[in-house]
């Protein structure tokens, strides 16, 4: 029984895109590689169907980068009020006692 030959993602992404470039035609292509061209026309076809996602994957990324950004400005924002209200707090403490002790 013969098995099937195993082919790396990386592998029909170039076969895929040199179909695409059109210096050498799916048929020529398969006869050099050993291929079935067949199987080049399914990989082309799977790179075209998948083209959209490479494109939302970064849209997405840079719309996660840019929330990412937006959180980390507003922590910030936060902490810095924080530390104020901490140093107000501490003072009016201080100034509540002063003036309690002079009565």
């Amino acid at each position: 029984m013969e098995t099937r030959k195993q082919y790396t993602a990386e592998y029909k992404a170039k076969i895929a895109i040199e179909t695409l470039r059109e210096a050498n035609t799916p048929s020529e292509i398969a006869s050099r590689e050993a291929i079935n061209v067949k199987q080049i026309y399914n990989w082309r076809q799977t790179l075209l169907d998948g083209a959209q996602l490479v494109f939302d994957q970064n849209k997405s990324e840079r719309e996660h980068e840019r929330k990412l950004a937006e959180a980390s400005e507003r922590e910030e924002g936060l902490m810095a009020k924080v530390g104020r209200l901490t140093i107000e707090n501490d003072w009016l403490k201080k100034k509540s006692t002063d003036s309690s002790g002079k009565r």
